[in-house]
């Protein structure tokens, strides 16, 4: 049985811009100097910095699967013997 073959890498996607996101948004503080709004009771800056982990993992995973290149495998009709091929 051959193996797949795998495609070459390139990192030149231009889905990998969204990663700017996670990394960007937290430098903004004046999105989280500040005491309100409260949510259960914490500040803003607490639940806030929760919000941007969710933020980052959301946009790492788009973007490893919008990236993410699968092995590419031989063709079905390729895999036939000729044996089966001549029993039609």
């Amino acid at each position: 049985m051959t193996e797949p073959r795998s495609v070459p890498r390139s990192d030149r996607s231009p889905w990998n811009w969204l990663l700017i996101i996670p990394i960007a948004v937290p430098l903004l503080t004046p999105l989280y100097n500040m005491d309100s709004p409260r949510l259960w009771g914490f500040p803003a800056f607490y639940w806030l910095q929760f919000a941007f982990i969710l933020i980052g993992v959301t946009t790492t995973s788009i973007v490893y699967q919008m990236t993410h290149r699968r092995a590419v495998s031989p063709s079905p009709a390729a895999s036939t013997s000729p044996s089966e091929a001549g029993d039609e």
